[in-house]
């Protein structure tokens, strides 16, 4: 019994340390050192991620706390000192169909939400603006689909031309800018291997396949910066293609729209020298 109850007493202090940790409010569009949950939500689609992710946990908790009081039941009961002539009955028809059933009826439970988020993440019928997104090795490239099809690359921004308050591996020297409270059909694609465009406070991660055209929407509900990588294994350069975006009033986005169509126009297709994006000088 010393043992049962030092082991119970473990994981219950386990399990407190896990929920009582690493709950500190995230700086917006950016992960935090030793962060244990999600990002903070700042659309829709991730606000109803994490919904969908807080009825997990409730679930899987109870499953465990389950578990685990048939597992210490069964040590207590059934252990040799206490349950010296052990039944051999084999089969049981009741506990065989509630151990069936009732797996199945949390699997339905689970089912229904997560593939109601699953159409909900897909694709927005009526969007206001379209956007896409173009994995290079290793770099994204960026198309204003309505806007005369302006266009731009993001390359990170290499740790020693970093300026004070930008961030180590997640900087670029062009970010993207959209407007909030608007409905932003995001288009992704690649041109070499596949890549993975993932912004987790905006609850988007979706793969970007050479030849294929996938599909996904964002709403932002609050200005500010957001930051995203790639999260597909491409190769060499994988760590070092982030995304940068920034949310603005839609009275800014304007604004920035005309400048930024005189600038890339004027500027034209840069220059990227292969060296420059296939071996990075950060370490």
């Amino acid at each position: 019994m010393g043992m049962v109850r030092k082991l119970v007493a473990l994981m219950t202090a386990g399990a407190v340390t896990l929920l009582t940790t690493g709950y500190a409010v995230a700086e917006q569009g950016r992960s935090e050192p030793w962060e244990m949950t999600f990002q903070d939500a700042f659309s829709p689609v991730a606000r109803e991620q994490h919904l969908f992710n807080d009825m997990l946990t409730w679930i899987i908790g109870a499953i465990s706390l389950l578990v685990l009081a048939l597992l210490v039941y069964v040590i207590v009961r059934f252990n040799k000192r206490a349950n010296p002539t052990p039944s051999k009955t084999t089969h049981n028809t009741l506990v065989e169909v509630i151990w069936t059933v009732v797996p199945i009826m949390i699997l339905i439970v689970i089912m229904i939400p997560s593939l109601k988020l699953l159409y909900y993440t897909d694709r927005i019928e009526t969007p206001d603006m379209t956007i896409k997104a173009i994995g290079y090795q290793w770099y994204w490239g960026y198309q204003y689909v309505d806007e005369d099809d302006l266009s731009f690359e993001a390359l990170l921004v290499e740790e020693g031309d970093l300026k004070p308050g930008q961030l180590r591996l997640l900087t670029t020297d062009n970010a993207i800018v959209l407007p909030i409270d608007t409905n932003i059909r995001v288009l992704v694609t690649a041109e070499d291997v596949i890549h993975s465009w993932a912004m987790p406070s905006l609850g988007v991660k979706i793969d970007a396949v050479p030849g294929r055209l996938n599909e996904t929407w964002i709403r932002i509900e609050k200005e500010g910066m957001y930051y995203g990588q790639c999260s597909e294994l491409c190769g060499t350069g994988h760590g070092f293609m982030p995304i940068m975006l920034k949310a603005v009033s839609k009275d800014d986005y304007a604004k920035w729209l005309v400048k930024a169509k005189e600038e890339f126009a004027s500027e034209g297709a840069p220059a990227i020298k292969f060296a420059q994006v296939t071996s990075p000088s950060i370490k």
